[in-house]
Parts: structure tokens; C-alpha cells; sequence
């Protein structure tokens, strides 16, 4: 694997003609960043930022227009590199937090990609929104639009979590948006982090429970993990707030894990779970079965028949590489076989479904076994399908298998 670096790229030849390769039969989905925030949450270290931190040529109000430049010139890449034009499988618009956005803006980017590459007639659509960034008018607007399903940022139900994670919105808010997405017919899914510092077990507690009450179609639970350069790493550096705790984190997955099986929600991948096979995020099982998106907006990643690349991360040079007709592409991969197999073992391995094992790796079930970490019947039939051990462990289970 060998990284490239770019300064904005040309349309004609950015894409290596081996991506062609198997193109008409892999999905393809399209991701959209909108990295804006009212406020940036102390854990967060996502490619957003706030208005102030914004000058001259990153305006939001602008910034529809110049992610759909991007679209109109992926698509000329794409079909420059000999790739037959496929339906979008799905759209996932994430952030920041889209939902600052008008519907309207929201809804031209999707417009652009249905006339582009066109949107499959079963595609699932999903925007991401925190629980005060949309208002009943907001969400039936969007499923008008087209958007299918929302992601709300709920993260816990207990205000001293809420706050230390620097989130904003009142959780009694959480249960409203939650009626107006399902009354303007979106699937819904909501998103919790559990370990934040303070928080015990009988928070997260309440949390899951007032998550089961209800009744989401989807669940996603995080870890908190403390990135170097947020404001809470240096609340930790400075001592004024503990680091999680990982066997406190642990013990925190599995009641989630517990409680959330007893009320019907199956887990497909060590961090999401659903109430049917149907309501599992596809988008990111994409991700996991490493088929193709491209990545629109700043600092968006993309994947390609085993090319990757990834945006500039400021608002202000992408759209200035977008003005200028060049993609804004800050560097690149092409990913051999063997980092190819890595990544699938990597990816496939959170899965539910399992990995599907190759001859070479067989002899290293049996020990996966014995150590709990594995599932003994489905090693059986040469499938890697982690126990609940096992997903507490996966990073162990990984490294064991490459």
C-alpha cells in the first residue's frame, strides 16, 4: 500500500483503469458530508466545524452548490475509468450535523444524484440529525424528498452524560422527533455512546431502557474512545475528567447487548442492532463488504474496486480545488491483494454473517474456539462468527487471523 498525495486532482485519468474490473457486479453507494455544527462536542473528532470557524468561501448557504459540483465530476471520473453506470444502492448524509442544512439543500444534493447515476427504487436514503436540529415540518419535507430513514444523535437520556459530552439538545426531546419521523414515515435509528466519564452502569441503564421504550427499528451503541485533540483529551491530560474505563466499557456492552436481545433487536455488527434483516443500516454493511462509494464533501473518503482516496479536509480549499474543475482529492491508494484480504478479514469479522475462512486460515479456528472467541459450529463449516466474548475482543480475533 502505497499513499499518494494530491493537491486537488484532474478529472480525465484520476482513476486507474483496474477499478473497472468486476464494476457491474459490486454496489455502489454515495456518501455526503456536511460538516457543520452549531457546537462541537468535546469527544468529537469528526471533519466539522462551527460558523465562526469558518471564513470567506466555506459559506453554508453555499454549500449544496459546491457538493454538487463534485457529484456532476465524480460521476465524469467514474465513467472515464471504463465503469458502467450503476443505481445508487444508497445515501448516507452524515456530519456534522446535515440536518442544519434546509430540506430544500438537502434535498437538491440528493436531486443531483438521482439525475446523475439515478437512485434504485428500494435504495435506502438516510440523513443524520441531532434531536434539536429538525422539527416535524423538517422531517416530512425530507421523506418527500426521498430520505427513507433518520439517524438521530441521541447518544444518552441522562443530562450530567449529555453534558459532559457536550451535547446540547433535551433528551424529553428525543421521544418527539422520534413520533414525526415515524409519522412522516421514516425508518428510524438511534445512536448512543456509552463510558463517558462519570456515567455508571445504572445510567446506561436508563439510557437502553428509554431506547427500548421506543421502539427505534435500528440501534447503534459506541464506545467513547478519547481522540487526541479533542477537548476532552486535554480534560483528561488535566486530570478534570477520568479516562474510560475499559472493563467498565465492557461491562456496559454487554448489558446493552443483554437488553437489547431480550427486546427483539438483533446485533448484525458489534456496534448496531436491528429489529429485522430489513432494517439494518445497508450503507455501512457496504462499508463492511468493502463495495464502492464515493465520498462526497471535505475530508470524505471513498472506495473504488480497490482504490481509495480522501478530500482535503477544509471547507475553503475544496471548494476551491471544485471551482477550479479539479476533484479535491488530498491522496490515494491503490490497495494490493494481500492489504485486500486484511481489510476483508478486518471488516468481515464485525459482522454477524461472519468471515468466510480460506483454506490457510483454517487451522486457526480451533484456538479461537477453545479461547471462547469464536463460534464452534460455525467454525465447523469454516466461518469466523464471534461470540459475545469474541466481540469484546475482536481486535485479538484480528490480529490472530492476519
Amino acid at each position: 500500500m502505497s499513499p499518494t498525495a494530491a493537491a486537488g486532482m484532474a478529472v480525465e485519468g484520476f482513476l486507474p483503469p483496474s477499478v473497472a474490473e468486476g464494476g457491474d457486479q459490486r454496489d455502489f453507494g454515495i456518501y455526503l458530508h456536511v460538516p457543520f455544527c452549531r457546537v462541537r462536542c468535546g469527544y468529537c473528532d469528526f471533519n466539522t466545524y462551527t460558523s465562526d470557524e469558518l471564513g470567506e468561501g466555506a459559506s453554508r448557504s453555499d454549500y449544496a452548490a459546491t457538493a454538487i459540483t463534485e457529484i456532476e465530476l465524480a460521476a465524469q471520473a467514474l465513467t472515464g475509468a471504463g465503469l458502467p453506470q450503476r443505481e445508487v444502492r444508497t445515501v448516507f448524509v452524515g456530519g456534522g450535523t446535515p440536518t442544519l442544512l434546509a430540506p430544500g439543500e438537502l434535498a437538491s444534493m440528493l436531486e443531483a444524484v438521482e439525475r446523475t447515476w439515478g437512485v434504485a427504487p428500494d435504495a435506502e436514503v438516510t440523513t443524520e440529525a441531532n434531536p434539536d436540529s429538525v422539527d416535524a415540518r423538517d422531517l416530512a419535507a425530507l421523506a418527500e424528498a426521498g430520505f427513507t430513514r433518520v439517524s438521530f444523535g441521541m447518544q444518552s437520556v441522562v443530562p450530567e452524560v449529555l453534558a459532559t459530552l457536550d451535547r446540547t439538545h433535551d433528551p424529553e426531546r428525543v421521544p418527539q422527533v422520534v413520533r414525526w419521523a415515524r409519522a412522516a414515515g421514516l425508518s428510524v435509528s438511534l445512536d448512543l455512546i456509552y463510558g463517558a466519564p462519570g456515567e455508571t452502569l445504572a445510567q446506561w441503564q436508563r439510557s437502553i431502557d428509554a431506547v427500548v421504550a421506543l421502539e427505534p427499528d435500528h440501534v447503534s451503541a459506541y464506545a467513547l474512545v478519547v481522540e487526541q485533540g479533542t477537548k476532552m483529551a486535554a480534560q483528561v491530560r488535566r486530570g478534570e475528567l477520568p479516562m474510560p474505563d475499559p472493563d467498565d466499557e465492557a461491562d456496559k456492552y454487554e448489558l446493552a447487548a443483554a437488553l437489547l436481545a431480550r427486546a427483539g433487536y438483533d446485533w448484525y455488527e458489534i456496534s448496531n442492532f436491528a429489529r429485522t434483516p430489513s432494517d439494518r443500516c445497508r450503507h455501512n454493511i457496504a462499508y463492511w463488504r468493502s463495495a464502492d462509494w464515493w465520498g462526497i464533501g471535505p475530508g470524505a473518503h471513498s472506495h473504488v474496486g480497490g482504490h481509495r482516496w480522501w478530500n482535503v479536509k477544509h471547507p475553503r480549499p475544496y471548494a476551491a480545488q471544485l471551482a477550479g474543475g479539479r476533484l479535491p482529492v488530498a491522496g490515494s491508494e491503490t490497495l494490493s491483494r494481500d492489504d485486500r484480504e486484511v481489510e476483508r478479514i478486518l471488516l468481515g469479522v464485525r459482522l454477524a454473517d461472519g468471515l468466510e475462512v480460506g483454506r490457510e486460515l483454517l487451522a486457526r479456528l480451533p484456538d479461537l474456539v477453545a479461547d471462547g472467541l469464536i463460534d464452534a459450529q460455525a467454525a465447523a463449516g469454516g466461518r469466523a462468527v464471534l461470540t459475545l466474548r469474541g466481540r469484546l475482543l475482536a481486535d485479538t480475533v484480528v490480529r490472530r487471523l492476519t
